[in-house]
């Protein structure tokens, strides 16, 4: 490997390491050992197993948008696509690499790179607005919720996030966001706005390809909510193996809201902010002392795991040179 990857994945696993060590030592308390010494293992293969399930409709996906563009990817440059998207996420800033590794994949399967950017583009949209759709729905049913938040600021809440869609779909057939983007772009270098107005026309195209192939999209948004639905629940999978009580809706729903605020996440992978996110809304629902460990569990499951698998799969592509993929990818054909 070249020194900069060593480099960068030695940075990458001090840091994961640091984060999950203080998450499970300021959360950690004596009474959890009991619990843990009662842990059911066959937990594990039921969340390795929800795990596989949510990465082959995430495939799936994959294969539906191809399809969409007229193109097709045969399997083994799938499972590279959506496995590269966890390595280069995590190990460049702000996960603009995952991205532009799914996008080298496909092109190296003979896509187009103007085809592999909208279907990126419209699996990101997907994913996103799945869980805006769900968190009224969240946000109605969690009786821990509510009690803090009044029944006005819900409602409003729910009301905005059920129109945001709607909303994007109308405005993207109009000349407004245009208009808005030039004035908020006025102050801007030269590479800098052009750049915006890369990003909002390839942005606009994928509404585009959408509203052609509406039957087909709307088997990749379902194939897309049955992928994140099925990732999350490795969360209940680990606390089934715990032999304690809990609303499996509630929660689901609770990782619906803290893997919507990861996708605006700073830091790699949410890194931090996501261990941070799962103690504060699940401290109340396990035992004392086992949130860290759970937090840290999951993280491992469900973006470490696909994360070496991606890294396997990238180097073996594309060389110890792999992080040259940020600069190639935004080469255009």
């Amino acid at each position: 490997m070249t020194k900069k990857l060593l480099v960068r994945l030695a940075a990458l696993f001090a840091f994961v390491l640091l984060i999950s060590a203080a998450v499970i030592y300021f959360t950690f308390d004596i009474r959890a050992l009991e619990y843990l010494t009662m842990f059911d293992l066959q937990c594990v293969l039921l969340a390795l197993g929800c795990l596989a399930l949510g990465l082959t409709f995430d495939g799936l996906r994959l294969m539906t948008l191809a399809d969409v563009t007229d193109e097709k990817l045969p399997v083994r440059q799938v499972a590279n696509v959506v496995l590269s998207n966890y390595f280069l996420a995590l190990v460049t800033p702000g996960a603009s690499g995952g991205a532009i590794a799914q996008i080298m994949f496909m092109k190296k399967a003979g896509v187009p790179v103007a085809k592999a950017t909208v279907v990126v583009l419209v699996r990101t949209i997907m994913s996103i607005f799945f869980l805006i759709l769900l968190v009224p729905v969240v946000l109605q049913s969690d009786s821990d919720i509510s009690r803090w938040m009044p029944p006005s600021v819900i409602t409003t809440v729910s009301v905005l996030f059920t129109s945001l869609p709607v909303i994007a779909f109308f405005l993207m057939r109009t000349k407004y966001p245009e208009q808005w983007l030039y004035i908020c772009t006025a102050k801007f270098s030269y590479d800098t706005r052009r750049n915006c107005f890369i990003w909002y026309k390839e942005f606009k195209h994928a509404f585009v390809v959408m509203g052609q192939h509406p039957f087909r999209v709307l088997k990749a948004f379902l194939e897309s909510g049955v992928s994140l639905l099925c990732i999350y629940a490795t969360v209940p999978a680990f606390f089934t193996g715990l032999n304690i009580d809990f609303d499996l809706l509630q929660v689901m729903g609770r990782m619906v809201l803290l893997n919507l605020v990861l996708y605006f996440s700073p830091t790699p992978g949410g890194s931090g902010i996501a261990e941070a996110g799962f103690v504060v809304l699940f401290s109340n629902i396990l035992p004392n002392g086992l949130d860290g460990i759970m937090a840290v569990l999951w993280r491992f499951t469900a973006e470490y795991l696909p994360f070496l698998l991606g890294a396997f799969v990238s180097v073996r592509a594309f060389g110890a040179n792999v992080l040259a993929m940020t600069n190639l990818g935004r080469d255009k054909e």
